[in-house]
């Protein structure tokens, strides 16, 4: 059983994960409108990501015998700039929520919740690869520039990605 505490702390992390997918919904929808497909597709998989990540701690939630309260979704940006600038953003934006991630295990510790602290470990490591790919995304977008050649060659890259659920089959 977890207590109130810790329940309202993962009812907001799932606030947080939400506007995360909606987030990366609104940069995939403005980069399909601006002609970068391999873009779009990358952050539409990275929406995917997000909304498995609030089902993640939804499930366990409700395995733990307590109550999801869903909240209202921030709306997110519709204009973002370059694809550099998006990258920066995502990556200020991930930082952000590996905080979040870091403040409930601490939440967890100190209740001595040994069980989310295990939870918890998954997203500590999913945090690293995110700011990881981010970073290596933003090296690629300065190497190439604004315009050109590399760019589309980045496009095409990133249209290569595919959602792997990260969810246990039933």
């Amino acid at each position: 059983m977890l207590c109130d505490k810790m329940v309202d702390a993962l009812n907001g992390q799932i606030n947080k994960e939400m506007y995360s997918a909606y987030l990366y919904m609104s940069m995939s929808a403005y980069t399909e409108f601006i002609g970068l497909k391999g873009f779009a597709n990358w952050f539409y998989i990275q929406y995917q990501e997000e909304m498995e990540h609030a089902m993640r701690i939804y499930n366990y939630i409700l395995e733990q015998g307590s109550q999801v309260k869903l909240m209202a979704i921030k709306e997110p940006p519709t204009e973002f700039g370059s694809p550099l600038e998006m990258f920066e953003q995502t990556l200020e934006h991930e930082k952000y929520v590996t905080q979040s991630i870091n403040d409930l295990v601490e939440l967890a510790i100190e209740q001595k919740d040994h069980a989310t602290q295990i939870f918890l470990q998954w997203f500590v490591t999913e945090q690293v690869e995110e700011e990881a790919n981010d970073n290596e995304i933003i090296d690629k977008l300065k190497l190439t520039g604004k315009e050109g050649g590399g760019l589309f060659m980045i496009n095409r890259e990133l249209a290569a990605r595919v959602f792997k659920s990260s969810l246990k089959k039933e």
